[in-house]
């Protein structure tokens, strides 16, 4: 054979081994079994206080376990620092704001959007075996087909034999609830942590009661280990642990005050480990033991899933897999932003955006005068959170512990590395200015280009929008994008936009009307010059919510006492969303900040409103019921 032809065979021989090779490692793949997956999902824990993520925090051996054969990622966020908010964005792989999910607890739930299902469903499909023991909370219509069982009893164990398996097994010990304890109960039982083994967050006081609350809170967390462990022990005992992935994550931040709720790290920066099997080890693509420092959010939780069961992520979904055989560490590791939001958790309103860069924490606050202590009955079962109201009320506090019950910044900066508890807001240092820039800019990209529908009332989105809110969204993002600039109007000079609040004010739609009012308020005595417009739409508008907004500025400038307005829209009021946007107004107002008085009559509110749940924790507050 001459040279030439042996090299012509030689490349042909070549060509089909590697066509071969690719044949034979197809068809392992097809016959290959796809992975069990299990998720342990703890509520109410923030990394902060486990060992392994923070050094103030306990031993929880039994996480630290999975570690071993694992994966430690040491920046995991909730996208929002409430259950079923937070548990939408899993469920879904999509971002609250966009989809309707973001208000805590639903009024109306709302589609998944477009054609998009709860991934469950695509696992299912693919013939999973999908199971959840037992918490839904979604913000979102459930259809058929999400889960073969979810309920208390609900178990893997049930699935056909060579059937591959997603299990969710939720562990409710930590939950805030576990904290509601009474004085006599404080007095009669000891804590397993020495109540002197940590330090507490320079933000809280450093009394008694908080750290008895501390040490309670991180027994729980002990306590939610040791659960952690009985699901091991099952899975080890059933032979699953070298076939089965098994992620373990807090739902959301934890329970102590300022925590869950708020768009802090506390409220939002989550433990998670991932145990790789070792039979499915080249699925993972990032060696085992690492600690990964790349962010990931819940968005990225169901995207993972399915891609590590060889699945296609639907395009309509937010987020991204962050393991899978094709997917680089480095890629992963190099990911640096995630995005979180607040709106109305239970009776309380406020509207909060965060995204988090590296080391940088921008927080945009669009009602800086709804301070973070404003009274939300559920928190306030917690007797820190009581003490820490009176010790302020008392003038018993310093700056950083006092910084919870008065105004905050619109713009807020923090440096996490050096400021883990975001108690220094660096947005108005010159030093930091490019900084504050680039975040902001960030994400106001990010709230435009969702779009973000909490720029209307909750009330006006339950009417025309939630029959499908992404469609909606679509249809209106022209108009929420105008309404997003006339809120930043607020991050300029007065003297600047002066006009633009003017003419705002007078527009024939009346939520650029209700987003300069806003403006407006935050501004406060800068906008006094505004007075008499805002008085004429306190009596007029259309919108009661508007004429509330409007006695609102009046009551913040001390220019009239707003109580009539604000009452009198209460009684005109047929909407539970309404009505609880307006009771938040009042609470405000009748806050330590400003002491107006209101006497609310039961029998002149509307039954429909009066008998919401969400509604009668503001009555109760306000001593109606």
């Amino acid at each position: 054979m001459s040279k030439s032809n042996y090299r012509l065979f030689f490349q042909a021989l070549l060509i089909f081994i590697g066509t071969t090779t690719t044949i034979v490692s197809q068809i392992k793949q097809q016959e290959e079994l796809p992975p069990n997956i299990v998720w342990i999902t703890s509520e109410d824990n923030s990394k902060h206080y486990l060992q392994l993520f923070d050094e103030n925090g306990v031993p929880t051996p039994n996480i630290e376990s999975l570690a071993k054969q694992g994966l430690i990622f040491n920046r995991a966020f909730s996208n929002a620092p409430v259950c079923s908010v937070a548990r939408s964005a899993i469920i879904s792989g999509c971002y609250g704001p966009r989809i309707g999910a973001q208000f805590h607890r639903k009024i109306t739930p709302v589609p998944m959007p477009d054609s998009l299902n709860m991934f469950p469903a695509y696992l299912r499909r693919v013939g999973y075996y999908t199971t959840n023991n037992s918490k839904e909370d979604y913000n979102i219509v459930k259809k058929e087909g999400v889960w073969d069982e979810s309920s208390k009893k609900a178990s893997w164990k049930n699935r056909n034999e060579n059937q591959p398996f997603f299990h969710v097994f939720n562990i409710g010990v930590s939950h805030e609830s576990s904290m509601h304890f009474s004085g006599e109960d404080m007095e009669a039982s000891k804590t397993e942590t020495d109540e002197n083994s940590f330090a507490i967050q320079p933000n809280h006081p450093d009394t008694d009661l908080f750290r008895y609350t501390n040490a309670l809170y991180r027994d729980k967390i002990r306590e939610m280990d040791r659960q952690v462990g009985t699901v091991i022990d099952e899975l080890r005992a059933d032979g699953r642990l070298d076939d089965t992935f098994i992620f373990y994550f807090g739902d959301h931040g934890g329970v102590l005050p300022g925590s869950k709720g708020y768009l802090y790290e506390t409220g939002l920066h989550v433990p998670m480990v991932v145990h790789i099997p070792k039979k499915y080890s080249h699925l993972a693509n990032i060696p085992v033991g690492s600690t990964v420092n790349g962010f990931v959010s819940f968005i990225d939780l169901g995207p993972t899933v399915l891609h590590l069961a060889g699945i296609d992520v639907p395009n309509a979904m937010d987020g991204n897999s962050f393991l899978g055989r094709d997917i680089a560490f480095q890629e992963v590791d190099n990911r640096d932003e995630t995005y979180s939001y607040a709106d109305r958790f239970d009776e309380k309103n406020d509207m909060v955006r965060a995204v988090r860069k590296g080391k940088f924490k921008y927080i945009r606050n669009y009602q800086p005068f709804n301070y973070d202590g404003l009274m939300n009955n559920y928190r306030y079962k917690q007797l820190a959170y009581q003490e820490w109201q009176t010790l302020y009320e008392n003038g018993e506090l310093n700056k950083l512990q006092s910084a919870f019950f008065e105004n905050r910044a619109p713009e807020m900066l923090f440096d996490i590395d050096t400021d883990p508890y975001e108690t220094k807001n660096l947005a108005n240092d010159p030093i930091y200015r490019d900084t504050v820039l680039d975040l902001r800019k960030k994400l106001n990209t990010w709230v435009k280009e969702m779009p973000d529908l909490s720029f209307y009332p909750e009330h006006y989105l339950i009417e025309t929008a939630f029959e499908n809110p992404v469609a909606f969204g679509r249809e209106h993002k022209k108009e929420i994008n105008k309404y997003i600039d006339l809120a930043d109007l607020l991050l300029m000079k007065f003297d600047n936009v002066n006009n633009s609040l003017t003419k705002a004010l007078k527009s024939s739609d009346p939520w650029e009307r209700y987003w300069a009012i806003i403006v407006c308020s935050s501004f406060g005595h800068e906008a006094i010059g505004m007075e008499a417009t805002i008085e004429e739409i306190s009596t007029d508008d259309p919108e009661l919510i508007n004429r509330v907004r409007a006695a609102e500025f009046l009551g913040i400038v001390q220019k009239s006492d707003p109580s009539a307005v604000m009452t009198n829209a209460l009684y005109a009021s047929e909407k539970p969303s309404e009505a609880l946007l307006i009771l938040n107004s009042i609470v405000l107002m009748s806050s330590h900040n400003y002491n107006y008085n209101f006497n609310i009559q039961l029998d002149k509110i509307f039954k429909v409103v009066a008998e919401d749940s969400e509604v009668m924790r503001r009555l109760e507050f306000l001593k109606v019921l």
